[in-house]
């Protein structure tokens, strides 16, 4: 199955450049690019990507505010945004995570580096560049926050999900959760829908979240 993908930068450089990579792979197909947020939104309306790579910073609509309104719009078929981050740990970063940012990733990572994020995100089986997503996600839970999410909303798991839960916190896939718990591959995808149904979350990077801030993992630990 070929993934569908749109690159949004106000770079030309990094859009041509990112746009040959991800073109050149079998399993990818760019069906766009966009200079701004504005043209992004528009663009995924018209275009049906199913992974959008986003700059955060950006002229007209920034990448946060275009990531809100894509995630937003009616309909549930909406595309995974990975964001592309120089990793200035600010709210703005801080703040795509919670818009529904599906990752993140450095824009000077290496080549394998984009194409494998696109690949994983696009299967939604684990979240992104744990070089510094982890530590992302930990500085993030450390900041205070109103209406932070109670520990007892985790109470509709089942023991097993919770487990499941902590796995997936700690950035593992889900074949490496199946090896620990001794668990079928397809076990695992099933308890990880179930966990994202039961706690009304989009994706794994919501989970991730909700783990930090409802103390069932805790932040460098």
């Amino acid at each position: 199955m070929t993934t569908r993908v749109l690159i949004v930068d106000d770079q030309a450089m990094v859009r041509e450049g990112f746009g040959a990579l991800l073109a050149a792979q079998d399993d990818l197909d760019v069906v766009g690019s966009a200079a701004n947020g504005a043209e992004a939104v528009d663009a995924v309306w018209r275009k049906h990507p199913d992974v959008v790579l986003m700059d955060v910073r950006m002229p007209v609509l920034d990448g946060l505010e275009a990531t809100r309104r894509i995630l937003k719009a009616p309909g549930d078929q909406h595309p995974k945004v990975i964001m592309l981050t120089t990793f200035d740990l600010d709210d703005y970063v801080y703040e795509a995570l919670r818009a529904g940012a599906s990752g993140f990733l450095l824009k000077d990572a290496p080549a394998a580096d984009l194409v494998h994020a696109v690949r994983v995100v696009a299967a939604g089986d684990a979240l992104l560049a744990p070089s510094i997503t982890r530590t992302l996600i930990a500085d993030f839970a450390r900041r205070p926050q109103q209406n932070r999410p109670r520990p007892d909303q985790l109470r509709v798991l089942t023991p097993r999900e919770t487990e499941v839960l902590k796995l997936v916190a700690a950035g593992r896939s889900n074949g490496e959760i199946a090896e620990t718990l001794v668990l079928a591959e397809q076990t695992v995808k099933t308890h990880v829908s179930r966990i994202l149904m039961k706690l009304g979350l989009r994706d794994r990077a919501q989970a991730v979240v909700i783990a930090y801030e409802t103390g069932l993992v805790q932040p460098g630990g």
